[in-house]
């Protein structure tokens, strides 16, 4: 069956050596020597604690965005709250809720899992997960923000405006993209696919 066919297989491979060659202020380059098919492989790959996003929807359909300032890319862009699992102990759904309300100032009642995906894996294992929010509501807090997101600007945008936006690839923020049409395949199918806000995650590599 096509379902079986189209499956990502987990792969838990020889390492020979791993260490991590550079430290940045926020992830960091691990090389790592591996056994494939007779051969010693050495690679050499972003070593990322994983993230965690956010499409919260309101009743009348419309997502909230955020457009801040990314320096590698010399762009603001739209985007969705989001944030780094570099927290000990804390959970991804505990961070998206915390994420949400720094980011936007929002709180959310309603948690499901709509996307779990890796960004780059030829060159990263960060790993993301998308939760889809909803029964939206104000925080009671606050929250201060600096560095790039002093600047954050939030907009609440029709479902489909933001599809037909990437659709035209007038936006290009990965997880927006990914979020954005998985939410609209989702809805097409009476939100069937999503997943429990609490799922396992077994394929992030931490947890692997």
């Amino acid at each position: 069956m096509t379902e079986d066919l189209l499956r990502d297989d987990p792969v838990q491979l020889v390492v020979t050596e791993s260490s991590r060659v550079f430290d940045g202020r926020v992830w960091g380059v691990r090389r790592e020597s591996f056994e494939l098919a007779g051969q010693s492989i050495t690679r050499e790959f972003l070593d990322h604690t994983g993230a965690v996003a956010v499409l919260a929807l309101d009743e009348w359909g419309r997502a909230l965005l955020i457009k801040q300032y990314r320096h590698p890319a010399r762009v603001r862009e739209w985007e969705l709250p989001a944030g780094l699992l570099d927290m000990a102990g804390e959970s991804p759904l505990a961070a998206a809720q915390r994420e949400l309300a720094e980011e936007a100032d929002v709180a959310a009642t309603n948690w499901s899992v709509l996307s779990d995906f890796m960004t780059s894996p030829g060159g990263s294992n960060e790993a993301v997960r998308v939760y889809l929010a909803r029964g939206i509501s104000a925080t009671s807090a606050i929250f201060t923000r600096t560095e790039e997101e002093a600047e954050i600007v939030t907009r609440w945008i029709p479902l489909d405006d933001i599809v037909q936006a990437v659709l035209a690839r007038r936006v290009q923020n990965s997880i927006l993209v990914v979020a954005a049409l998985s939410a609209a395949a989702s809805l097409a199918r009476g939100w069937r696919s999503l997943g429990d806000a609490d799922a396992p995650w077994p394929r992030h590599p931490a947890a692997g």
